[in-house]
């Protein structure tokens, strides 16, 4: 039953004057997988025990042929990623895994192989099972060069057989539109195919617009902005003050000149004073000092002339006993016992 297309005489033309050796594109030990998905394989009872008996090529297909059901990465309601954000949910494969499918186990398996392309050709043409064709093409578009994806891929884009990608159904798509998204798009359920560079990326997709001019292709690059619903919305952009070094955004620039300038503009803010911000330790120790500089130098330190040479004030003239005995009435108020040693240690 596996031999239904691998070995017909069309098989063997479409391959051409090439080669029956085919070439490992990227890394020959990953096979390009996301490294949660490889180690989830290599690690899988299934793997390790029952795909290890398999050492053909026919017996790999006969089991995609009984096993596979779908073409996601992972089996149904096995991976969690609710509460997850940023790399660790969504796409890409990280943060939480779950039970690797068996469609990647034996693509995975298909890898150790190492097939030739006459072997590849008669999986992508096989006629028993639409998933036999499809892990064809995901073989395809992890292991071979970029530069040769369209050569393989062409052929099918008309291919309307219908194939059910998803985990417990209900996304059934046609081979051609398949090969084509393999193409055009990067993601694929919860992972992410090897990256095609930038220059075949874009010869390609100016190929797919001049084949399906309808055909909506994902340009590489920023994020297309449509104009008629205006340009997206920027996010304010964070400098760095010269004067203080801190960050600040440019809305801070505009809230800056809306201050008022005069001080009868400013109301009362700047004298309502919170409790915490009035009886703080500093305050306390700032008017203590200024009404003992009151009492040494005599007047306020808040006049005028203060310190000036012919300002004789009322309290000059005390004795030193009088001056003496009012310091330690105010330490005995205070209470503070720290701020006093520091006031012994300057004296």
């Amino acid at each position: 039953m596996a031999s239904g297309g691998d070995e017909s005489d069309g098989d063997v033309i479409r391959t051409g004057k090439k080669g029956n050796n085919l070439p490992v594109w990227g890394n020959e030990r990953s096979m390009n997988l996301n490294s949660l998905i490889l180690t989830n394989i290599q690690s899988s009872q299934y793997f390790k025990v029952n795909l290890f008996e398999l050492k053909t090529y026919h017996e790999v297909v006969d089991e995609i042929y009984y096993k596979v059901s779908h073409l996601e990465p992972w089996e149904k309601g096995s991976r969690k990623t609710f509460g997850q954000t940023g790399m660790c949910g969504g796409v890409r494969g990280v943060g939480a895994g779950g039970i690797v499918s068996t469609a990647y186990c034996l693509l995975y398996k298909l890898f150790t192989l190492k097939l030739t392309r006459k072997q590849l050709t008669g999986l992508i043409n096989h006629c028993d099972s639409p998933y036999i064709r499809g892990l064809g093409f995901m073989y395809i578009r992890y292991t071979q060069p970029p530069a040769d994806l369209w050569d393989w891929y062409e052929p099918y884009f008309e291919d309307e057989e219908e194939i059910d990608v998803k985990a417990g159904g209900g996304q059934n798509i046609t081979v051609g539109d398949m090969v084509k998204q393999f193409l055009s798009k990067l993601d694929w359920f919860d992972t992410l195919f090897p990256r095609i560079p930038v220059p075949i990326q874009m010869s390609v997709e100016k190929k797919l617009k001049e084949k399906y001019p309808h055909m909506s292709v994902r340009a590489p690059g920023p994020k297309h902005v449509d104009k008629t619903l205006g340009e997206a919305p920027r996010t304010p952009s964070r400098r760095r003050s010269p004067e203080n070094g801190r960050r600040r955004t440019s809305g801070s620039r505009e809230r800056k000149h809306e201050r008022p300038t005069s001080r009868e503009g400013r109301g009362d803010s700047r004298r309502s004073r919170s409790p915490r911000r009035r009886n703080s330790p500093l305050r306390k120790d700032r008017r203590r000092s200024r009404s003992r500089e009151r009492d040494y130098r005599g007047g306020d330190v808040s006049q005028r002339g203060y310190g000036h040479r012919g300002y004789e004030g009322n309290r000059r003239h005390e004795s030193y006993e009088e001056m003496l005995a009012k310091e330690r009435q105010r330490q005995q108020r205070s209470g503070d016992r720290h701020r006093d040693r520091s006031r012994e240690r300057r004296y």
